[in-house]
């Protein structure tokens, strides 16, 4: 069964992860509900440039075993196995352990309190340590293939370096040990110490942070090689859109000829009468020809795709999954009635009139030609909200109040909320749905919640949306465990106090 998690990834940007299945046929929808005091309506935010300017999309091959699996199952016998298969499940498993190690580092910037973020910080860095050994363990000794392990070992080593730093220069200022903090740095300097041990990088470059900077990204692009799948993306309905503006073209000449012969009949010959008609009657034909095809356009595409896109193997060549994508400004009576039942579920004081963006994917994945041992891709799309920002207002509005006499006031800043509506449907399963509410402001995103649905409409399970507990790290579930218990007895402490 596909699986949807949607999280904050950048300062302006969100980032949806879709799990879908070999041989899977699968639709997901977004609708954006955008505020109209945001100012973005079809007049002026640009659908098409958006796409290709404000959504980045990554697709690739994933496994559920995020640490060590393929190191252990697939490293083995290596004479048996041709070079391009050896560098093929080396880059399998170091593009996925680089994005567990992502994952859970992002997880942790949103820990505030001491108390669980060193704890959980040195847990990551421990787990961090074992897969690594683990992973050098299966070094191999043949010169032609160690060159492809050295690649994937240096970019390891200092990508977590770098994950647990820069974890550690936010970290919260109390409720650390030195023990714990000097035992992340010990880390550090270890990894650092390896690569240098192991002639990684010349000594120029580590001294440099553009040159390591590029040759640490070239690296990156060098192990998603046969990981991250070839997109072919072609634009639909580039002929319909050309027939659609020769048969506007031909309306309005229509109307155009017949203007002309009527005023050929009363006006008579060439006079300047006549010549003042004509360039009344070209006048109009300049200024409606646009507006006609633009709004012949917009009717034959509503609902259409947009986009079509073949995902290929980059080593095989083969197609192994084809996507169909919409993009596109929504009417409200065009919209699904579970979608319109869920946004209007608001406090009454919260309905407020809306533009809605629709994106929506289509995926069928074949199964024949899947990657041997990979069940599941990896979807990963961000959408940035830079482009609806901009439109938002900057200014920030005072709050006074009044104590002992004296006035006194603090800044609150302008916020506006994006709701979102994700629906999945999966082959012939009903349509699942789950509500977001992003809070942001001109510069950031404040914060995502999850709301639920109505009763009567299905939504995706939790599970499904957030990672799965049975795999997500220790690190994260002992932090959310220990938050959890102290949120408890915070909130036992309020309801005592509030008796």
């Amino acid at each position: 069964m596909s699986s949807i998690e949607i999280k904050q990834e950048e300062a302006l940007s969100i980032k949806v992860t879709h799990l879908i299945e070999a041989g899977a046929n699968c639709r997901i929808d977004l609708y954006f509900s955008l505020p109209n005091e945001m100012g973005i309506n079809p007049k002026s935010f640009d659908e098409q440039e958006y796409f290709h300017s404000g959504i980045l999309g990554r697709r690739s091959y994933y496994s559920e075993g995020l640490h060590i699996p393929l190191v252990q199952s697939r490293f083995v016998s290596l004479n048996k196995r041709t070079i391009e298969e050896f560098r093929l499940y080396l880059n399998l498993f170091a593009y996925q352990f680089a994005i567990a190690v992502e994952n859970d580092a992002g997880e942790l910037k949103h820990l505030t309190e001491g108390e669980v973020f060193y704890p959980a910080i040195v847990e990551l860095a421990r787990q961090i340590e074992s897969t690594l050994k683990k992973f050098r363990r299966n070094e191999p000794a043949d010169k032609k293939w160690k060159s492809y392990f050295e690649n994937a070992d240096n970019y390891l080593s200092w990508f977590c370096e770098q994950q647990l730093l820069q974890l550690m220069s936010a970290r919260p200022r109390t409720g650390g040990s030195t023990e714990l903090r000097d035992e992340i740095f010990q880390f550090c300097r270890a990894e650092a110490l390896y690569r240098q041990e192991r002639k990684y990088n010349s000594q120029g470059t580590m001294q440099d942070a553009n040159r390591i900077s590029n040759k640490m990204l070239l690296l990156r692009r060098l192990i998603q090689r046969g990981v991250v799948l070839k997109e072919e993306q072609r634009t639909l309905g580039t002929w319909l859109k050309k027939a659609t503006t020769g048969v506007a073209t031909g309306l309005v000449m229509l109307v155009v000829s017949a203007l002309i012969f009527k005023a050929r009949g009363v006006l008579g010959g060439l006079t300047i009468a006549m010549l003042f008609t004509l360039a009344l009657i070209y006048a109009f034909r300049e200024v409606f020809k646009d507006d006609i095809r633009n709004a012949m356009w917009r009717r034959i595409q509503l609902g259409r795709p947009r986009w079509s896109r073949i995902l290929r193997d980059t080593t095989s060549g083969q197609s192994v999954a084809r996507q169909l994508v919409w993009l596109d400004f929504m009417r409200p009576q065009d919209l699904p009635k579970a979608v319109d039942e869920i946004l209007q579920r608001r406090h009454r004081q919260n309905r407020i009139d809306a533009e809605i963006l629709h994106y929506g994917v289509s995926t069928r994945v074949s199964k024949e030609k899947f990657l041997t041992g990979y069940k599941m891709l990896q979807e990963q799309i961000s959408f940035s909200l830079v482009p609806f920002a901009r439109y938002l207002e900057r200014g920030k509005v005072k709050i006074y109040q009044e104590r002992d006499s004296k006035v006194s006031y603090e800044s609150a800043e302008r916020r506006y909320q994006v709701n979102v509506v994700v629906a999945l449907r999966e082959a012939h399963n009903p349509t699942r749905y789950a509500r977001y509410k992003i809070t942001m402001n001109r510069s950031a995103i404040v914060e995502i919640a999850c709301s639920q649905v109505p009763e009567g409409i299905l939504a995706i399970e939790t599970g499904q949306i957030a990672r799965p507990m049975e795999n997500r790290s220790p690190v994260i579930l002992a932090a959310q465990e220990t938050k959890e218990g102290a949120n408890k007895s915070r909130a036992c402490s309020a309801s005592a106090d509030s008796l």
